[in-house]
């Protein structure tokens, strides 16, 4: 099955972009839209940050801090995953050299 690609429209603080996107990926493109667009509704209702470029890159930067936190923390859970499961097997180990003896 080929992934055929189609134009879609997504809004982001009040305007119509159109994307490229596979059909198999729309629903994704979609939530990705609107956080975005959430982000930058957040920024823009603080006041603090003015013109749509400049929102844009706070945004960015703000989803990025996230991806990195994420990321960050799948890394931490990976180790102590991986830290249990070397428990195990060493408390697997003892166990069944105790059998053996």
């Amino acid at each position: 099955m080929t992934d055929k690609s189609s134009v879609t429209s997504v809004h982001i603080l009040d305007k119509e972009y159109r994307v490229a996107c596979p059909k198999d990926n729309q629903e994704a493109l979609y939530t990705a839209a609107r956080y975005l667009n959430e982000k930058m509704h957040e920024i823009r209702s603080s006041g603090k940050v003015v013109g749509i470029e400049r929102i844009a890159v706070m945004a960015a930067l703000n989803i990025s801090y996230e991806l990195m936190q994420s990321r960050r923390q799948n890394e931490d859970e990976k180790q102590d995953t991986q830290e249990h499961i070397d428990q195990l097997l060493g408390k697997l180990d003892q166990a069944l050299a105790s059998v053996e003896r």
